[in-house]
Order: C-alpha cells, then structure tokens, then sequence
C-alpha cells in the first residue's frame, strides 16, 4: 500500500475502505472523525480529556446493551467505544509514569494540533503582520503630520489674515449704520 517513506504533512489513512465496514468493525456506531473533534465540540479538549478518563463500573441499577459502556461524561451514560486507555499501555523512552490521565493528556494535545496542524505558524505570521501594522501605522501617521503641518500652517495664516481684513474692512465700511441692516 505504501511506496515511500512517511512524512509529517502525510495524511492519515483512514483504517476502513468504507463507512459500512466502519460501523460493522465498531458494533453499530459510525465512528466520528477524531481530527476536528476538538473544535467541533463544545469544551473541545477538555471534552475529550473527561471522555478518555470518563470509564466507571456502570451503578446497580443501571442496564447496558452488550457492547456499551458506562461513562459518566457521556450524556445518557452510554458509549459503544470501550475505554481506549489503561496504565502503562505506552512505554516513554523519558520515563514518564504511563497512567491515564498522562496518556489521555497525550492523546488530547494531539487531536489540537491535529484539528489545526497550521495554528502556530499562523500565530507567527499573525504577530509579524501585527508588528508590520503597527510600523506603517506609525510612518503613516508621521507622513501625515509632516504633509498636513506644511499646508495647514500657510493656509490657517493666510486665512486668519484674510478673514481679519474682511472683519476690518466691513467694520470701517459700516461704521455708524443700524447694526440690523448690516449683511
């Protein structure tokens, strides 16, 4: 099936032909797309996180199906994926203790990134354009003052200039009349 070695930016094949043989292989349940369950639920990777750790003996007075599973997370109780987790199931070449709330940790941090693969390269250019924005801001801010400044300071001074000497004159000119028929 595969003719060259694997690469980060490979896509993930999918471990059914179709989607029969995936809800055959998973007792009736169509499995969902794991990759953006992070943003598609509400909660996102702390929903997953509670649903990995979630697993509990089912209470006495509670009935499962064969093939469901108690969950205490899960609205209604039931899910049909059997707890996917279980001490030390993984071996950190680190030392990390393999427990549940370390593998559920795991597995959470890689459906985020999973769900968004490009976020923290976005995050990166996000910031380049910020600090760019902030930089052409600022020169066009400057440019504006130093163009602006050269027009409105003759302008204002030739206008104040003007306008005095129109006040002047009208008032030399009627000079004793009513002020009511001055226009």
């Amino acid at each position: 099936m595969f003719t060259r070695p694997r690469r980060l930016s490979d896509k993930f094949v999918n471990p059914f032909p179709n989607i029969q043989a995936a809800t055959a292989a998973n007792g009736g349940a169509y499995p969902p797309d794991m990759s953006v369950l992070v943003k598609a639920r509400k909660g996102g990777a702390d929903y997953i996180y509670s649903l990995l750790l979630g697993y509990e003996e089912a209470p006495a007075e509670y009935e499962l199906d064969d093939g469901v599973y108690y969950n205490k997370y899960i609205p209604g109780n039931k899910i049909m994926m059997s707890k996917p987790l279980s001490e030390g199931a993984v071996e950190y070449s680190d030392g990390t203790q393999a427990t549940e709330a370390q593998m559920a940790k795991d597995v959470v941090t890689f459906l985020t990134w999973a769900a968004e693969p490009n976020l923290e390269a976005r995050h990166k250019m996000g910031f380049k354009v910020f600090i760019f924005l902030i930089i052409l801001l600022t020169l066009v801010y400057f440019s504006k003052q130093k163009v602006w400044s050269r027009l409105d300071s003759k302008e204002n001074s030739d206008q104040k200039e003007e306008t005095f000497d129109k006040v002047e004159r009208a008032v030399t000119e009627y000079e004793g009349e009513d002020p009511k028929t001055f226009k």
